[in-house]
């Protein structure tokens, strides 16, 4: 198993960034795929983006390509997630998640998540 903390959320107006951290505790950190999500209120959970166990394979839902960045330092048991030119629509509640064995572009793919960190994008 894996534990998943979130920080780095925070109230931020339109075009700024903003940088999450994921810190993982327990289990082998580099034998999971990494995923971040976002929730927005009244709407499902939505992928934003995700990494391989390695490092490699990154995925980005459409509307964060070109703004956001996934990493991760396996040295450090941190997944990261930087976020560029934030627009209102990327407000939420942003999630870490861990799969042991395929995680790429959907919920269901994950087993371990953390409680959040809020995003909050407001002029």
């Amino acid at each position: 198993q894996v534990r998943l903390v979130e920080s780095g959320g925070g109230l931020v107006q339109p075009g700024e960034s903003l940088a999450l951290s994921c810190k993982a505790t327990g289990d082998a950190f580099g034998l999971y795929d990494l995923g971040w999500f976002r929730q927005a209120p009244g709407s499902e959970r939505e992928i934003v983006a995700s990494i391989s166990r390695t490092g490699g394979r990154p995925f980005y839902a459409d509307s964060v390509k070109g703004r956001y960045t996934i990493s991760r330092d396996n040295s450090k048991d941190t997944v990261y997630l930087q976020m560029t030119s934030l627009k209102l629509e990327d407000a939420g509640v942003y999630f870490c998640a861990a799969s042991r064995f395929f995680g790429w572009d959907r919920a269901s793919q994950f087993d371990y998540w953390g409680q959040g960190t809020q995003v909050t994008v407001s002029s």
